[in-house]
This record gives structure tokens, sequence and C-alpha cells, in this order.
């Protein structure tokens, strides 16, 4: 019986496993690997690495922090959560763990262009491919930006990026969602607005060429993906936890979802997506289940009544 079962071993699971383990509480870490942190070529926001840092190596440090305090950390899949008097169970593919407490960390998926893995993965790794405008449009400043997203939330996008660069085009993939309001901000904000759709978008060792529809190409230096994420919130819906409308889990000052006893922290929580953010909530999240184990509440009588004998 652990203390605490962390699904998901990113930055936020991480840190919430190192805070835990310096309460003196058991934590085992269960990561399927894959996170978006592992992808980030070079972070330069995160403070104490003024020269920038890989997702990789800033994981593999997070990941000797945690075991360092009694952390135990494994690559599984969880299948299954089950809640009991007690705690939970958690059902992976290999095994099955109770646990007192539950903290939910496995952030979000991107959505992505059409391109194949192994050119999109180079794109990444290259700059040339981006997510995150709050994370690196620093890096970026004045060059030919294209952001692909043609709706509401990359018209934002677009206009976030413009205070980094005067020549930003927005994409779309497919067709444009955009309103008469949306279009005349762009348009106000000196933002070129392309409504033919992609045909073709290829890269190169220094830049990327986007091919439309009707037979144009267009040269970016940068590429922001704007087409949204999805949660990895099956398990919380499984067991029953409330969700927001964009799929993230609903969490309370603490970090308590709408189970009693069970977390949730990071990307897969309604906020700011960044590493910062995560490990602060990880931070409050464990913290409270410190505090929970260290004053628990009275059991709850047993659903079925002990037979007499």
């Amino acid at each position: 019986m652990y203390d605490c079962i962390v699904i998901g071993g990113g930055p936020a699971g991480l840190a919430a496993a190192t805070y835990l383990g310096r309460f003196m509480r058991s934590s085992l870490v269960i990561d399927a690997g894959g996170g978006r942190a592992s992808s980030i070529p070079t972070t330069h926001n995160l403070l104490g690495f003024p020269e920038g840092i890989s997702g990789q190596v800033l994981l593999a440090r997070m990941h000797q922090h945690a075991t360092r305090y009694g952390a135990k950390v494994v690559n599984d899949f969880v299948k299954g959560v089950v809640q009991t008097q007690s705690g939970f169970v958690v059902t992976t593919a290999i095994d099955e763990v109770r646990t007192r407490t539950l903290l939910l960390a496995q952030g979000v998926k991107n959505h992505r262009p059409k391109l194949s893995q192994e050119a999109h993965d180079r794109g990444v790794a290259r700059g040339l491919i981006r997510y995150c405008p709050i994370c690196d449009a620093y890096e970026i400043r004045g060059r030919r930006v294209a952001v692909l997203g043609c709706s509401e939330h990359g018209a934002a996008e677009a206009m976030f990026v413009r205070h980094y660069s005067d020549a930003v085009t927005l994409l779309t993939q497919d067709a444009s969602r955009l309103s008469e309001a949306e279009k005349t901000k762009l348009t106000r904000g000196g933002i070129a607005t392309e409504r033919v759709p992609i045909g073709n978008l290829s890269i190169n060792d220094q830049d990327l060429t986007v091919k439309l529809a009707d037979g144009r190409s267009l040269r970016f230096d940068t590429l922001y993906v704007a087409l949204g994420t999805s949660a990895h919130s099956d398990l919380a819906r499984m067991i029953g936890a409330e969700l927001g409308p964009s799929g993230c889990i609903l969490v309370d000052e603490h970090q308590e979802t709408t189970i009693s006893g069970m977390f949730a922290v990071g990307d897969m929580v309604e906020g700011l997506d960044q590493i910062a953010v995560a490990a602060g909530q990880a931070a409050k999240a464990a913290t409270a289940i410190h505090n929970r184990l260290s004053h628990p509440t009275p059991p709850c009588p047993p659903l079925v009544p002990t037979a007499q004998i």
C-alpha cells in the first residue's frame, strides 16, 4: 500500500514525487513515456538554466531527484483505476497496486499537422516546428513565422506571436473557421491570413516550405502549430471525476479532483501549460496529500455488513 501513486512521469509527476519523498511518503510513479516534455529541444525560460536545457536532460535530472528521496519510478501503462474504502487499486499492464491517494499527471496530446512522424520530429528538433509561443517565441524574433490553425485559438496565437515578428501568416489545414470580427482584428494587427488550405508541408535544414492547395508556395523560418490539444483524461473520466468543456480535469485550490483522495496536476488541468506552473501545482498537491495522510478522516462504514457467526 503506497501513500500515493503518481500516474505520469513528466515534470509535474516527478516534482510531486520529490515533494512526497521529502515528506517521507512512499510513492510510485507509473510512466508510459512519450510525454511532451521529452521532445523539447531546448527550453530557455526555466529558471536556473540561463543557457537552456533540453527536455530529456531535464527529465533525467528530475528523475534522479525524485528517486534520491525514495520514489519508485516504473515504465508501465495504467489500464484502470478503482476506488476502494482505503484508497485506490491501480491496474497496469503488468501489475496491480494499491495506494491511499492518487495523483494524475498524464498531460495532454498535441494535435499535429499532416506530416510524417520522421519529418515532424526532425522539424521539432531543429526549431522549425513549435507548439508553445509562451515558451519560445523569444527565439523567433524578426523571422518569417507561420501559425497553423485558422480558428479562434489560431487567431489568438497569431496575435501573440505578432509581438515578436512583423512577418506572421495564419494558415489553415482544412477550412477557415474565423469570424468576421477575428478577420478584422488580424488585418488590423498586420497578420496575413491564407484561407486556402495547405496542400503539402516540407522541411529542409534551414526553413520549411508550405504549398497551398491552389499551387502557391510560401517559405517560413518557423511554423507554430495551433490546432489544439486533447487531455489524457480517460482514467479520470473512467473513475467519475468531473471534467471541463475542454476535457481537462476540474480541481480545487489544493489540486484535488471531484473524487476524494484523487488529485491532478500539470497540463491536464485547465490553466497555463508551463513546466514552472506544473511544478507549482505538484507542490500544492503533494502538500495537501501529506496533510491528508497526517490527519486522516474516520473510515467509512463497510459497504457490506460483517457476517455474524
